[in-house]
């Protein structure tokens, strides 16, 4: 794998029979109890677990966008052309909130 593409293509051949049956909503579910677990991996600092959670964080997002039709490598370069969104420079120079 060298892409985000092949990386959602994979979770597509691997999960989206059963994903298609859990549905939208459910999948959404499971994309966000990974994230608090990623959260409470980081809050223990403990750097094995934070790789693992960071794993299931990416694969239940592709997972999601499989089912909503979105191509995750399109909408990233879309989204971060190279630059900032917001100021268009690297590294980015927008005011810290």
């Amino acid at each position: 794998m060298t892409s985000i593409r092949e990386f959602q293509e994979l979770m597509r051949a691997i999960y989206y029979e059963r994903d298609s049956r859990r549905g939208i909503e459910r999948t959404f579910m499971w994309l966000v109890q990974e994230v608090g677990e990623l959260s409470r991996a980081i809050l223990r600092n403990d750097r094995e677990n934070i790789e693992e959670e960071v794993a299931d964080v990416l694969a239940w997002l592709a997972s999601l966008c499989n089912l909503l039709g979105i191509d995750m490598e399109n909408a990233v370069i879309k989204k971060y052309p190279g630059r900032c969104p917001k100021c268009g420079s690297i590294p980015c120079r927008c005011d810290l909130k």
